[in-house]
């Protein structure tokens, strides 16, 4: 049995070393590099790419080929981002590792602990037995039943909050499967699509992320128009359904599970609830917390959308707020800490750094500029698909908000000059920029589905590519046929 699996793992090891060479040697030819060619705006305008921004560039490809390759842990590769960029003074110390501790970390960390809390009180097997007994057998309407479930709970929470909290969820039904803890393709399929659709969810409102708020702010700002909540939902609900659907399509074909049913799942799951006995006190403390916690944060993103100038505190301290609540109430102790993934939690707070790090070197937007004036003499069709390809990529390198206000104001301007309507560019981004699925650190429910072991940063990425091509199929049938029927402009006379 060794002799079969020691060149495998020999194979995996050379695999590694060869990643890790690479991207040194990626990292050096850009970092020590001649000076690069300018970007020219379509106003003539001349954006030079400095030192520091070629040594972003030069992070970032070593950051992606260490990720995809999983060369060390990824939270550790994280780590790497920040001490090259202090090591060739790409920026300053206080910045590199300031963002390590950017509230949207802290806001996943606040995420991962409602999902602890949820195991832990035994929220999530209440759940998870509940919901087996509706669905059935059948792992296609398992498949199906997660997806939903996912979606749904993106209308009215942030999609980060979503799979933190569906994950064990997930967890407590693959432990019915019978396989145990072994990686199998019903197991990719359930948690791969669970990041998938949480982020084809998250597009529908304006609580599913804080993107959409972002984006509607520049558009605000450059249009002079005002897009409200329902008028976002209205155009971006059908995509988001349509999405889920066909995501689910795609996993049962490239994830088919090895069963078609687990017999006697539903009554087994019948027999589990019920040796759960009532629910608890703590159950009711914690649905409690997690409960005033939502809608606090719904109620927060509805006014800011609604109210100008309205500045409520962050929904980061309000995330927080329900961790302390719990150890307050006794749900949560000092030991429960060490149970949280620190590893997912450093590989987001890396992608934060190079998100950053691109944004603030001008290196994002010497990129956007090169490749958006490319299709300034374009039909107007390739120019929308070309905006929306754009901000794909680099959402799956970046903070998704990161990509649209870099992405946005480029493409604004030179949209009158092709007869293209401002509202068609903002809605093919928001659709793109929500639905990362190449790399994992481009959205944190990819980060905490790799936490259940099932794939790695290698297959998600393959299993990404389809998906993204998935993506711009219904992005150009949303721009082409379904936004002009429900009355969206998509040009504008010159």
């Amino acid at each position: 049995m060794n002799n079969i699996q020691l060149p495998v793992e020999n194979q995996k090891n050379w695999t590694k070393i060869i990643a890790l060479f690479s991207g040194v040697f990626l990292f050096g030819l850009v970092y020590f590099s001649p000076p690069w060619f300018d970007a020219v705006d379509p106003a003539g305008k001349h954006f030079a790419l400095s030192p520091e921004g070629k040594g972003a560039l030069a992070v970032f490809l070593l950051a992606s080929t260490w990720w995809v390759f999983e060369v060390v842990p990824i939270g550790i590769t994280s780590l790497m981002i920040g001490i090259l960029q202090v090591l060739f003074l790409i920026r300053k110390p206080d910045d590199a590792f300031k963002d390590f501790m950017d509230p949207s970390v802290l806001f996943i960390f606040g995420s991962i602990v409602i999902g602890l809390v949820f195991t832990k009180t035994g929220l999530t097997r209440r759940l998870a037995y509940k919901m087996l007994i509706i669905v059935g057998e059948r792992t296609s309407m398992i498949y199906l039943g997660c997806f939903v479930v996912t979606a749904a709970l993106t209308l009215i929470m942030a999609h980060t909050a979503v799979a933190a909290t569906i994950y064990p969820l997930l967890m407590a039904i693959y432990a019915l499967y019978g396989e145990g803890d072994k990686p199998t393709k019903f197991g990719k399929g359930l948690f791969i699509g669970m990041a998938y659709v949480a982020g084809a969810g998250s597009i529908m409102t304006l609580l599913g992320a804080a993107r959409g708020a972002v984006a509607i702010g520049f558009f605000k700002d450059i249009m002079g128009k005002e897009i409200g909540f329902f008028e976002l939902s209205y155009y971006l609900v059908p995509i988001g359904c349509l999405m889920t659907f066909l995501l689910w399509g795609f996993f049962m074909i490239v994830c088919k599970p090895e069963k078609k049913t687990i017999p006697g799942l539903k009554q087994k799951a019948k027999e589990l609830n019920a040796a759960l006995g009532p629910i608890t006190r703590q159950e009711i403390i914690a649905a409690l917390i997690v409960a005033i916690c939502v809608i606090s944060l719904g109620v927060i993103a509805v006014l800011k959308s609604m109210i100008p100038g309205f500045h409520p505190p962050h929904k980061t301290a309000v995330l927080l707020l329900s961790t302390v609540m719990f150890f307050i109430a006794g749900i949560l102790t000092i030991e429960d800490l060490e149970e949280i993934p620190w590893n997912i939690i450093l590989l987001f707070a890396g992608a934060m750094s190079i998100g950053f790090c691109l944004w603030q070197t001008g290196a994002a937007e010497w990129l956007a500029i090169n490749w958006l004036v490319m299709f300034k003499n374009a039909n107007w069709f390739v120019f929308v698909m070309g905006i929306a390809f754009f901000v794909m990529i680099m959402t799956n390198f970046i903070m998704n908000v990161a990509a649209i206000a870099i992405s946005l104001p480029v493409a604004l301007v030179i949209a009158p000059y092709l007869g293209v309507a401002g509202e068609v560019i903002l809605f093919a981004s928001l659709v793109t920029a929500g639905m990362p699925f190449v790399l994992l650190v481009g959205a944190a429910p990819n980060a905490i589905a790799y936490d259940s072991k099932q794939f790695t940063p290698g297959e998600f990425f393959l299993y990404g590519i389809p998906a993204s091509i998935l993506l711009m199929a219904v992005v150009g049938f949303a721009v082409f046929v379904l936004w002009p029927i429900m009355g969206m402009p998509i040009l504008i006379a010159h």
